[in-house]
C-alpha cells in the first residue's frame, strides 16, 4: 500500500475527467483502490430499494471515487493547485507542505 499525497479533510482540485476544474473537500480516502471520495465531484445515480431510512425508495445521487492521480491539493496560502512535499518541521516531525508557497498543510 503506497503513501498517498491526499488525506481526509483536504481541499483538492480535480485536474482531469468530467469534473475537471472543480474543487471540493475529501470525505474519504480508499487507500487499497488509490481513490478518494470528494464532496460534489463524480456524482452518480444509485437506485435504492425502499427501507426504513428511505421508505419510498428511488434514485439517490451520491459521490463516487476519483483516482488520486486526478487530484491535487489546494495551496492554503495562494489558493491554486500545488504539488505536495514532505519535510521535518522545527519539532522534528514529518509534515506535508505546499511546494508553491512553502506553507505547511494542516
Amino acid at each position: 500500500m503506497a503513501k498517498l499525497h491526499i488525506k481526509k479533510g483536504d481541499m483538492v482540485y480535480v485536474n482531469a475527467g468530467n469534473d475537471k476544474g472543480k474543487t471540493g473537500k475529501v470525505l474519504a480516502v480508499l487507500t487499497e483502490k488509490n481513490r478518494a471520495i470528494v464532496e460534489g465531484v463524480n456524482m452518480v445515480s444509485k437506485h435504492t430499494k425502499p427501507n426504513s431510512k428511505n421508505p419510498q425508495g428511488g434514485i439517490v445521487k451520491q459521490e463516487a471515487g476519483v483516482h488520486v492521480s486526478n487530484l491535487q491539493v489546494v495551496d492554503p496560502a495562494k489558493g491554486g493547485a500545488t504539488k505536495i512535499g514532505r519535510r521535518l518541521n522545527d519539532k522534528g516531525k514529518l509534515v506535508r507542505y505546499a511546494k508553491k508557497s512553502g506553507e505547511e498543510i494542516k
